[in-house]
């Protein structure tokens, strides 16, 4: 296995990983991210997601065989001391490996005719919100997440690591909330919107199954352009002081919703 040993920060792969991580827009440019540890390195593997570069940190043990399939599959493999492998990490603890990879961010024309549930984020800006919807998503199966306007950033490096590895398997879609809801109506999925509305329709009294539901930002919850183009407005009945819930943990019961007829099934 050919590994290449990086020794100055004037390296330009160490450059590059850096810029990956702070910049936005040159990860939007390049549509590449960067991501830490074996089980993501594993999931993008899998997922036949392109990983492009790895970086293993010097005399640390990490699983060879997985190293090895992605210089099989393309990637430039580097070792770096743990000075220098800081400086492309946004942790104080580091994993042993960083990686660069493509986005797996879908388009448009890759949305399933079927589809059996779908969660659209409307302007959710708290990167492990985000990231805590999106491995929940996975988790019930659902068919796939669409981020709207005023989302953070799928590749921001939070988001990627509260996925744990979510985002190479789940079907994450970008569009505005009208393309979104009009994707829906023409495959004959309904859209709720989540909000705290003297309309809204208590989750108990409504069937969430094969549904779309839209999730608002945490401060000012779905926006009225959102609420106006939904069927119906839905609502989490509490009976405590909260005023509402945060918007990862609102998600969580929703998708619990969506599918639990389905779960109570398989597990009774």
């Amino acid at each position: 296995m050919l590994i290449t040993k990086i020794e100055s920060r004037q390296n330009a792969t160490l450059k590059q990983l850096s810029r990956l991580i702070k910049d936005k827009k040159y990860r939007n440019l390049t549509k590449q991210m960067v991501c830490e540890g074996e089980k993501m390195l594993f999931e993008a593997i899998s997922s036949k997601t392109k990983v492009h570069t790895v970086v293993v940190k010097e005399n640390s043990r990490f699983n060879e065989s997985l190293i090895e399939n992605a210089q099989k599959q393309g990637a430039f493999i580097f070792t770096a001391k743990q000075a220098l492998f800081e400086i492309i990490s946004d942790v104080e603890t580091p994993q042993n490996i960083i990686f660069s990879c493509d986005v797996p961010e879908k388009i448009i024309d890759d949305l399933p005719k079927t589809l059996n549930g779908v969660i659209i984020l409307d302007g959710i800006q708290d990167p492990g919100n985000l990231g805590t919807i999106l491995r929940t998503a996975d988790a019930f199966n659902l068919s796939a997440v669409i981020l709207c306007e005023g989302c953070t950033h799928l590749t921001a490096p939070k988001v990627i690591r509260s996925t744990m590895g979510a985002i190479f398997r789940l079907p994450v879609f970008k569009m505005s909330v009208e393309q979104a809801v009009k994707h829906m109506h023409t495959r004959n999925i309904a859209v709720y919107a989540a909000a705290l509305d003297v309309e809204s329709i208590s989750i108990k009294n409504v069937s969430l199954k094969n549904k779309a539901v839209i999730i608002g930002n945490e401060g000012s919850g779905v926006s009225e352009k959102a609420l106006q183009l939904a069927d119906k407005k839905i609502i989490i009945p509490m009976s405590g002081k909260a005023e509402s819930l945060n918007a990862g943990v609102a998600s969580s019961i929703i998708m619990w919703e969506m599918c639990g007829a389905t779960l109570k099934n398989e597990y009774t």
